[in-house]
């Protein structure tokens, strides 16, 4: 028999983007029906979840759990390994270079998902249906996802956090560009022998970043792009062999390495929505945005979605999915997404091409960063929170015109 529930705003997917909307949008006071699967814990992969990433889960009363789990990112390192001509310096930044203790923390995804699940089913104004969405009907006052348990909900508001497959964006008629790259992405955590220091090394090949991440110990996180059949080729091999591998590519600067168990490959694509909201659907994570995993991006701005959706949402709150409200949020995250997705991509095809112009480019720009602190020193707080760098730049200039004056400060 159907069941016809009705909500304020019914969220797509029970991924961490999705989960984390379900508890913002119940946090801000409106009812939320969640419609997703129990959430995979199995999840071998790491998140970097940046400063403000994590201040906004301590404000939705997520981020004390994440303590012995999750390891700091004080340094993030930038190495050239590329055998071309035409290479860029190494380029090193430091948190405390702009003031702060750590860019954010590396955390398991098993032990992620495990804290927001874990806060969705605490949430009294969260009702969590562990089912699929097998139809959606998009009508001018209201969003009707049609369950594969037989039940209906109805929602003023949908939100698409159902991954780059997203339904509810296909429902909603909004065009996507999509692209399959020559890469996966082979991730796996293992021990070493020498201490990592809170340091983050991303080293740049031809095929692609080759990034170990901190985790608490004596252990990192690896995640290494190269094309797909050498994945899966890696993937296989004994696990002595893929660490003496792994040991090479970071030249023994953390000893002698371990694998540990479990290894995933995971194809990589871009994916770029022509809007993020139409027909009382919101997009969200992967569904808003998808690219290659450079520079510890793809869940902050996730977060961000979420966190500029659910003020839109406050401002309407009488119709959060009201034409007027989508398209405020569409304006909110265009800007962010498109240059946080057009950069990574420039950066992944930066290395795969041999192409000169693009080498003597990618050296130019890596190399200012390297030797210019303030330029430095922007994209370190453009990287954690937008905006942020133009404001430290208005303020430095605001103070050497002060000076300049002779006034006080």
């Amino acid at each position: 028999m159907t069941t016809n529930v009705t909500a304020d705003i019914v969220v797509a997917g029970s991924g961490p983007a999705g989960l984390t909307a379900a508890l913002a949008l119940a946090r801000a006071g409106f009812s939320v029906t969640l419609v997703g699967p129990q959430t995979r814990l199995d999840d071998r992969r790491t998140t970097a979840l940046m400063t403000p990433s994590l201040a906004f889960l301590q404000g939705l009363g997520i981020g004390e759990p994440f303590a012995g789990h999750a390891a700091p990112l004080r340094v993030m390192r930038i190495v050239d390994a590329t055998t071309r001509l035409v290479r860029s310096p190494p380029v090193t930044f430091r948190a405390a270079e702009i003031g702060e203790d750590h860019f954010g923390l590396n955390i398991p995804n098993a032990h992620l998902n495990r804290c927001l699940a874990d806060a969705v089913a605490a949430s009294p104004a969260i009702d969590w249906r562990k089912t699929t969405v097998e139809r959606w009907e998009l009508l001018p006052d209201r969003a009707v996802a049609h369950l594969a348990d037989g039940s209906a909900v109805a929602a003023r508001l949908a939100v698409a956090a159902d991954g780059r497959a997203s339904a509810a964006r296909e429902a909603a008629g909004i065009s996507t560009r999509r692209s399959a790259l020559p890469q996966a992405a082979l991730v796996c955590n293992f021990a070493h022998t020498r201490p990592h220091n809170d340091t983050s090394t991303e080293f740049h090949t031809e095929t692609g970043p080759f990034t170990q991440v901190p985790l608490p110990g004596m252990r990192s996180s690896l995640v290494w792009v190269v094309a797909p059949r050498t994945a899966e080729e890696l993937a296989a091999l004994p696990d002595e062999e893929l660490a003496r591998r792994i040991e090479d590519k970071m030249q023994s600067m953390l000893g002698k390495v371990t694998v540990e168990p479990g290894r995933q490959v995971y194809p990589l694509s871009t994916a770029s929505p022509r809007a993020f909201a139409a027909r009382r659907v919101a997009l969200v994570g992967e569904a808003a945005h998808v690219f290659p995993p450079i520079g510890a991006q793809g869940l902050n701005l996730g977060l961000r979605d979420v966190e500029d959706l659910t003020e839109t949402a406050l401002r309407h709150p009488a119709d959060p999915g009201a034409d007027a409200a989508l398209a405020d949020y569409d304006r909110r995250r265009r800007g962010d997404i498109l240059a946080r997705s057009t950069a990574v991509n420039l950066l992944n095809r930066s290395l795969l091409t041999g192409l000169l112009p693009a080498q003597l480019a990618r050296l130019a720009g890596l190399g200012a960063l390297g030797a210019l602190s303030p330029l430095r020193g922007f994209f370190m707080r453009e990287g954690l929170r937008p905006g942020s760098g133009f404001s430290a730049a208005a303020a430095g200039l605001r103070l050497s015109a002060r000076r300049a004056g002779g006034r006080p400060l």
